[in-house]
């Protein structure tokens, strides 16, 4: 079911999913986002709903309705 900008999520995995879901992953996002890896602390700019971490391979997620501020970016895991 779709829950519009409502849906709650508990991981970083279920946002890559959902975004995957609805078909948003490779879609570049309005603005890039300038981010912090959760897991070797390289910045980089997020600029599709779903990227990754172009030093480790982490993934990042973030849904349509949240990407403008990189507090909503998830981490889902490296190479998920």
């Amino acid at each position: 079911m779709h829950e519009g900008c409502s849906g709650s999520f508990q991981t970083g995995k279920e946002v890559v999913d959902k975004i995957r879901m609805m078909g948003f992953s490779k879609q570049y996002m309005p603005v890039p986002l300038r981010i912090q890896c959760k897991e070797c602390g390289e910045t980089f700019d997020m600029e599709t709903f779903e990227d990754h971490c172009p030093h480790c391979k982490m993934v990042y997620g973030v849904t349509p309705c949240h990407a403008f501020d990189p507090e909503n970016v998830r981490a889902a895991g490296k190479d998920y």
